[in-house]
């Protein structure tokens, strides 16, 4: 894991657009299905899953925990009928020291977050909170937009999409 203290920018020097360029053969790139809504547009770092459907129990005990750079990769299953993430939570990833969140689904609060250095890219926003019921599973592999996430694989995120790497790539 990244040595970065939580509040350490999470930015890095790369374009994906470069890395896809560069590592074509050994990268896999999401369907452009994400919006940006973080203050953070180019984000990286480990990733950590989450499976659940409109059920953001898992999101927040997740990122209440120690980030140390990581990014969260959430599928609800691309429910456009609550947000999965909201300032709150949002606030305390910043806290934690988490790089940014990927999400499947949708988001709240979406001015608030725009504001905290968190890379947020997700399908869209919705006013209503989603339940806990408890229900969700991590750290296990999941697939949308075209490509499977798994624990300990590496994320790159700006403003052209989203790359996946099976770990990190050399940016030198």
């Amino acid at each position: 894991m990244p040595t970065e203290s939580p509040s350490a920018p999470h930015d890095l020097d790369f374009k994906t657009a470069d890395l896809s360029d560069r590592y074509d053969a050994h990268v896999r790139i999401c369907d452009p299905l994400f919006r940006d809504f973080g203050g953070r547009i180019r984000f990286s770092g480990p990733v950590v899953t989450v499976k659940c459907f409109e059920d953001n129990t898992q999101v927040k005990s997740t990122l209440a925990e120690p980030g140390h750079g990581r990014v969260l990769v959430v599928d609800a299953g691309g429910s456009m009928r609550c947000a999965m993430l909201g300032d709150l939570i949002a606030a305390g990833a910043v806290e934690h020291g988490w790089a940014g969140v990927i999400l499947c689904g949708c988001i709240r609060d979406s001015r608030d977050i725009a504001a905290m250095p968190l890379g947020v890219k997700a399908l869209g926003t919705h006013p209503r909170k989603s339940l806990r019921r408890g229900e969700g599973q991590r750290d296990i592999p999941v697939t949308f937009a075209g490509v499977r996430f798994a624990p300990g694989d590496q994320v790159y995120c700006d403003e052209d999409g989203i790359l996946v790497a099976d770990g990190p790539l050399d940016l030198d």
